[in-house]
Order: structure tokens, then C-alpha cells, then sequence
């Protein structure tokens, strides 16, 4: 293999669209540019992000990001983690009494990752429909 015989696979390459060369051609006079207006000039352009003086997006949303509100009240836990608590009776007040999930938060979800072993009994946690088939599997039950 040498260098100079690389080529392109067939078909990989397009020829540029050859414009201004008469009106039978399909891009003659205006070039597929349009009549008047600054993109049909030449030198004809405006900075990025610029939307013909509307606020831009980039400045328009705010600047540190989007963070959930309901993030804060929310919190998972996965199956490993329920078979890592001493506990067979488990709701979102034990929870945050023995720091698995921070303080403020009211709704808890078990889901499906990992494996559990033991029986436990969970009062109002939300549970996947995986996770709720592995703790009954295992003897515990979800109220």
C-alpha cells in the first residue's frame, strides 16, 4: 500500500455542487442563494447563535443550569443496599433515622439492582416491578 494510491471507498465521495454555470444547470444567476438579503451576499453573515435580535437561547436560560426541585425530596435505593440494613421492618422514617437517605426526603423507590437474600418488610416505598418480585422471592413483602 503506498500513499499515493489511497482512495476514497466508491461512492464515499460526492462532487461539489458547481453553481453559477447558466440557468439549465439548476444553481445559475443567484447561485441557490435567494434574491437580496444578507445570506445572498458575499461577506453576508451574523455570529453564532444570533437569532435577528431576539434574546439568543444561550442567554436566555439561565446561566448554573437546571436542577431538579423534586430531586431534593426524592431518593432510590437498590436491592443490595436493603440487603445490607439490619432491620426486616424498613420505611422512609427508618430510612433517614439511620442515614441511608438524607434528611428532607419523602419519597423513596427500591429498584431492581443487585440481588437481595433476606426477608424484609417495606411500608411505603415505592417499588419496581423487579425489585417487588425479588423481595417476595426472598420471603419479605412491600405494603
Amino acid at each position: 500500500m503506498k500513499l499515493n494510491s489511497i482512495k476514497p471507498a466508491a461512492g464515499a465521495t460526492k462532487a461539489g455542487k458547481r453553481v453559477g454555470r447558466g440557468i439549465g444547470s439548476g444553481s445559475g444567476k443567484t447561485c441557490g442563494r435567494g434574491h437580496k438579503g444578507q445570506k445572498s451576499r458575499s461577506g453576508g453573515f451574523h455570529k453564532v447563535g444570533f437569532e435577528g435580535g431576539q434574546l439568543p437561547i444561550h442567554k436566555r436560560l439561565p446561566k448554573y443550569g437546571f436542577t431538579s426541585q423534586m430531586a431534593d425530596t426524592r431518593a432510590e435505593l437498590c436491592l443490595y443496599h436493603l440487603n445490607a440494613i439490619d432491620a426486616s421492618d424498613i420505611d422512609v422514617a427508618f430510612l433517614i433515622d439511620n442515614g441511608y437517605v438524607k434528611r428532607g426526603v419523602t419519597k423513596v423507590k427500591v429498584i431492581n439492582t443487585g440481588s437481595i437474600e433476606k426477608a424484609v418488610n417495606l411500608k411505603g416505598l415505592q417499588v419496581t416491578k423487579g425489585a417487588q418480585a425479588a423481595i417476595e422471592k426472598a420471603g419479605g413483602k412491600v405494603e
